[in-house]
């Protein structure tokens, strides 16, 4: 027989980067992981950004071994629920919806006693999400922005992001000015909504948990939140008692392996934890989902297509349940604290003049997650 005249020529595809990003995971593709140096200082003719020594750097030097078990002491349980010192009377309380979301003015966070704490650990905790006005945390030395931070958990340094120079415990938001990554973004998505509870994945994960504005685009930008337990408390008794006893992987994996993937950095080996899918506030005793698309993988003991079908239908509960969620837009001197336990969150990308957003993160850690058993109906 002879040979065939057609000959095989192997050929090697450069994928783009977006679509290499997105086939180790669906970890946020719009997380920038570098930025114009000149502009942000300004010195490219436009205004420099406010806080210089928040600015981001992804040092490949700083390694990290695995995080160790801690005993974490929630301090919310110590509260006193009436909460003299986290809200006086002076202070203006307005709610952003009947169950999730409140804004306060009035009362300074870096100057509450440890019983002003323990009482904002509990708020939080019972109304999710609360935005403090006019607050001084951008303006205090990093050092005790984190010191302040330390009293609700151990400080999480998390595995890829920015960090300010010297202070890895801080996470960084960061787009900066004249930055139009999102054009190419919305190329091939539709949407830039993203839900999640932080660095789930971790064996602890977040508790309280502070986000505070440094630079903010005219409009826009805003963050939504999204009620866990109210979202569970919305399931049918017989559904509820069905989610009891499940445990969900929950993965770092995709995320460091995105950041790699544009020749950024991994500060520690990625991990992979098994979670409840209800799970229990130590402080209040609420259930909450404890689920979310950007880290969780599967349902221990389902086979795949039974997983992907109970995930994706509490996905879709929280994402579409706009009676329980809040929409927190930013101010100056803003500082948002929210409760990882019993929350998630979206950031918003709908802003398309190229100016800067740049916020701070402080992540302190909380207790393994665990569930207390199904009470049924009352």
């Amino acid at each position: 027989m002879a040979p065939s005249a057609t000959s095989t020529v192997t050929e090697t595809v450069t994928l783009p980067l977006t679509l290499k990003a997105r086939l180790d995971g669906p970890y946020k593709e719009l997380a920038p992981t570098t930025y114009n140096r000149e502009a942000e200082e300004g010195k490219a003719g436009v205004k420099a950004a406010k806080y210089p020594n928040y600015l981001p750097t992804w040092n490949p030097k700083q390694k990290y071994p695995p995080l160790q078990p801690f005993e974490h002491y929630e301090h919310g349980k110590d509260a006193d629920t009436s909460y003299p010192e986290l809200l006086p009377s002076s202070a203006a309380v307005t709610d952003l919806t009947p169950t999730i979301g409140t804004e306060v003015r009035g009362v300074q966070l870096s100057s509450l006693s440890n019983a002003g704490k323990d009482q904002l650990a509990r708020f939080v905790a019972e109304r999710k999400v609360v935005a403090f006005r006019d607050q001084d945390l951008a303006d205090l030395p990093i050092s005790k922005a984190l010191e302040f931070g330390g009293y609700f958990g151990r400080h999480h340094i998390h595995p890829t992001s920015g960090s300010p120079e010297g202070h890895p415990e801080i996470h960084l938001v960061h787009r900066g000015e004249g930055d139009r990554t999102h054009e190419t973004f919305f190329e091939n998505r539709t949407s830039s909504v993203a839900w999640h509870s932080d660095v789930s994945y971790e064996q602890q994960p977040p508790g309280t948990t502070f986000l505070y504005i440094l630079d903010k685009p005219e409009t826009g930008g805003d963050t939504l939140f999204v009620n866990a337990a109210e979202a569970y408390s919305r399931l049918s008794p017989l559904f509820q008692e069905r989610l009891h006893g499940l445990k969900a992987t929950h993965s770092g994996v995709e995320q460091a392996n995105s950041s790699l993937a544009r020749d950024s950095i991994k500060r520690r080996e990625p991990v992979v934890n098994a979670h409840p899918i209800v799970r229990t506030h130590p402080a209040t005793g609420e259930k909450a989902l404890y689920i979310n698309p950007q880290f969780t993988r599967d349902i221990v003991g389902l086979k795949k297509e039974e997983s992907d079908a109970i995930l994706k239908f509490l996905y879709d509960h929280l994402a579409y349940g706009a009676d329980f969620q809040a929409r927190v837009k930013w101010e100056e001197g803003t500082v948002v604290v929210w409760d990882n336990r019993v929350t998630q969150h979206t950031a918003l990308l709908d802003w398309k003049s190229g100016q800067r957003r740049h916020l701070a993160r402080i992540t302190p850690q909380a207790e393994i997650p665990f569930q207390t058993p199904y009470e049924g109906v009352s």
